[in-house]
């Protein structure tokens, strides 16, 4: 009996030791999150360019430094779901995903950027909230619908608010070095994340997620100090504006089709490849506790690599780059498949290297083409691309893995991303 008591209090003590550092880092991010507040009301009048980029940079970590992801499945596991629950819960995400994408995109030119990114944040700090609290899988259910509207309202949202507000400064040669920075922001977000969300769960495997509100929260003040620069128009029929942008986009201009195109096939690549580097890992024999390592060092990689795709842009120009991504995209697949060995950490090093380039200069590109009242939700045509290719190509490719081996799931991914790139590609050349 006072051994049982004594346990009692253990866990006790041990509970509320975790409940006060999950307060107190909380507590942390809201004091910086209105220290920040201060800072930039202060400066508002006086640098709105640098206020809009600050908290841009923000919005991302927030969505991005996610401590959560390195236990996710443990944390499933301990609640009560099991493989087959947390399969169909992404799926929820991704459905809710895809089908709000283009529509919050066209909300997003329509009620404002904005408005969006704080609606955004919002949703996704209810998300954490409900999964912070909730152990039954409804309630983790209603968190992932939540995160998946929250994140469909961001997507297209900030980098269309990042280009007005370049066109606003007479900056838009410069938009390649700052969306170059936003995703290297979220990479190095989701790397230390990883770490950090590792560290935490050693104490609880909830107490990641109470952390996470707290990193959730600092996205809505920095979106409640965007300021925004394009007019928004009175709509009258919404659906017949989404579907003229949709066919202006990929009906009517042809040369802004084939871009998102391209730049669709582009996404589905990278994050595909994203998808295979565990399974090549494991193909390796690497070691359990070099593959946060790894991933780390991968994320980090795309990082930096962002920072410097408008040097990239301006040393090959528009067309070698196009040809530089698709070889170097496809090549990154073929020579990981003919070298799965300790090799292939080099290879995808330099893959990795070449996503980081890619997205900020074809984003850059779709931007160049698009009008300010569509910007959004032809961005968020791009996001919708992907994923829709992905969730063609992704169960195709699992299969080619189990049926025959990975390395003939890799050459077929290769080939199945070269043949469409290249031909949107020559499309585009010889609009031009």
């Amino acid at each position: 009996m006072i051994i049982w008591f004594q346990f009692e209090a253990k866990l006790d003590i041990n509970i509320k030791n975790q409940n006060r550092i999950a307060h107190f880092l909380n507590s942390c991010a809201i004091l910086l999150s209105f220290l920040y507040l201060c800072r930039i009301k202060q400066a508002s009048f006086v640098n709105a360019f640098r206020q809009n980029i600050i908290s841009l940079y923000l919005v991302k970590i927030s969505k991005w430094f996610t401590l959560i992801m390195p236990i996710i499945v443990l944390f499933y596991e301990e609640n009560g779901p099991g493989l087959k629950e947390i399969l169909l819960l992404k799926s929820v995400y991704s459905i809710v995903s895809v089908s709000l994408d283009i529509p919050t995109g066209y909300l997003a030119d329509a009620w404002g950027r904005r408005n969006c990114l704080i609606s955004g944040c919002l949703i996704a700090f209810g998300g954490f909230v409900c999964y912070s609290f909730s152990d039954t899988f409804y309630a983790f259910l209603l968190a992932e619908i939540l995160l998946g509207t929250g994140q469909s309202l961001v997507s297209g949202a900030d980098s269309a608010l990042l280009y007005d507000t370049m066109i606003k400064y007479n900056r838009e040669d410069e938009y390649l070095k700052y969306e170059g920075k936003v995703p290297m922001v979220g990479n190095f977000s989701e790397a230390f994340a990883g770490i950090c969300g590792g560290l935490l769960a050693t104490s609880s495997l909830r107490l990641p997620f109470y952390c996470q509100v707290g990193v959730a929260f600092i996205g809505i003040p920095a979106a409640l100090f965007l300021r925004e620069f394009h007019a928004r128009k009175h709509i009258e029929n919404p659906i017949r504006n989404i579907g003229a942008i949709i066919r202006y986009s990929l009906i009517t201009n042809k040369s802004l089709c084939y871009n998102i195109i391209f730049s669709g096939i582009i996404g589905t690549a990278t994050l595909t490849m994203a998808w295979f580097v565990q399974p090549v890992l494991i193909h390796i024999a690497l070691p359990t506790a070099w593959f946060g390592i790894v991933w780390t060092i991968l994320n980090l990689t795309v990082g930096i690599a962002a920072l410097y795709s408008d040097a990239l842009n301006a040393r090959l120009g528009e067309n070698k780059t196009y040809i530089f991504i698709l070889l170097f995209i496809v090549g990154g697949y073929l020579s990981v498949a003919y070298s799965l060995n300790y090799f292939s950490l080099f290879l995808l090093f330099i893959f990795y290297i070449v996503r980081g380039f890619a997205t900020p200069i074809l984003k850059g590109y779709i931007n160049r083409q698009t009008f300010s009242e569509m910007r959004a939700t032809v961005l968020s045509i791009r996001n919708f691309i992907i994923r829709l290719i992905f969730a063609v190509m992704a169960p195709f490719i699992g299969w080619l893995n189990d049926a025959f081996s990975l390395a003939f799931a890799l050459q077929i991914a290769a080939l199945i991303i070269f043949m469409p790139g290249l031909l949107f590609l020559l499309l585009q050349w010889k609009k031009e």
